[in-house]
């Protein structure tokens, strides 16, 4: 099933009735209801926003992913429940326990079919990938030569070669804001996918910073980075004087959930991809299958 992603960018008082979302806004004389167990991810995009402790409560229990967005109308807050699987304490064990060659395996596989989604991407647009499609073969365990990095520089070279001199920064120019934008959406459905699979997403398998509470988000998330990319392109080559997150574009990226992508043959909701990439973490943690499965970008 395709969980909604509800956004508010205006005042609103959110509370819970009959197990249901019960929206109030001042401009407007009626409230509204949406079942919970519909709503895999809400976004708070305003400083007059209200929420009961209940209705928390309700949205925990149902695994819904809470993003709150500061004064530049950008992600940065992700609340989601403490447990959300039966299993949590037998799979933190054998995650905390997984041995350095796993790792070096598991990021192995996640480098490779993250070159191979950009080579993709490029593909599609008509520009040169070769170079991508080649390295994406040969991306050795533990990525000893740093493929990923040698990928990123001739991607974003070739990517937005209309922008000169562009370069992928967290703070840097536009279109920058768009892709941290739409990276945060799929960093929450990540982490929410990890902790459905009782994960936990701050222990990773390549990212290790002590500051980081989502190393592990970070990690799988870099195969499904290209799905997001594939939406930018378009807004640069066709209105790159005019990049700032408007309600449009904000649009665009919240659908990037329900996205529809392609694994083992099969087309269903980036969400729904997801799930099974990190259910396939967690058996390979377990020892139950020795490859992840990731989306692959079909163009």
């Amino acid at each position: 099933m395709i969980k909604r992603t509800l956004y508010f960018g205006n005042p609103a008082y959110l509370k819970t009735r009959n197990g249901q979302l019960l929206i109030e806004q001042p401009d407007k004389e009626e409230s509204k209801e949406v079942p919970i167990e519909d709503i895999g991810f809400i976004l708070l995009d305003h400083q007059q926003i209200t929420l009961t402790q209940g209705l928390i409560a309700r949205l925990m229990e149902k695994n819904v992913a809470l993003i709150s967005c500061d004064a530049t109308h950008h992600p940065d807050g992700l609340m989601l429940p403490i447990e959300g699987h039966t299993l949590q304490s037998a799979r933190y064990r054998v995650q905390a326990e997984a041995s350095v060659p796993l790792k070096k395996q598991l990021w192995q596989q996640t480098v490779s079919a993250k070159i191979e989604n950009q080579a993709a991407v490029l593909r599609f647009y008509g520009l040169p990938h070769a170079f991508l499609t080649e390295l994406s073969k040969n991306v050795k365990s533990g990525d000893s030569d740093n493929a990923e990095a040698t990928a990123a520089v001739y991607y974003w070279k070739h990517l937005f070669s209309s922008i000169p001199g562009f370069v992928r920064e967290r703070f840097g120019p536009e279109p920058n804001n768009l892709l941290n934008y739409g990276y945060a959406i799929l960093r929450a459905v990540t982490a929410r996918s990890l902790v459905s699979s009782g994960l936990m997403p701050t222990l990773g398998i390549f990212h290790r910073s002590q500051y980081n509470a989502y190393c592990l988000a970070d990690d799988i998330m870099e195969p499904y980075r290209p799905f997001v990319d594939m939406l930018i392109y378009p807004m640069v080559q066709t209105q790159p004087e005019m990049l700032e997150l408007n309600p449009g574009i904000k649009r665009t990226l919240l659908g990037v959930p329900a996205m529809d992508v392609y694994m083992q043959g099969e087309k269903s909701p980036l969400m729904n991809a997801m799930q099974r990439t990190t259910t396939s973490l967690a058996r390979c943690f377990e020892g139950k299958q020795r490859k992840m499965l990731y989306p692959q970008l079909k163009v």
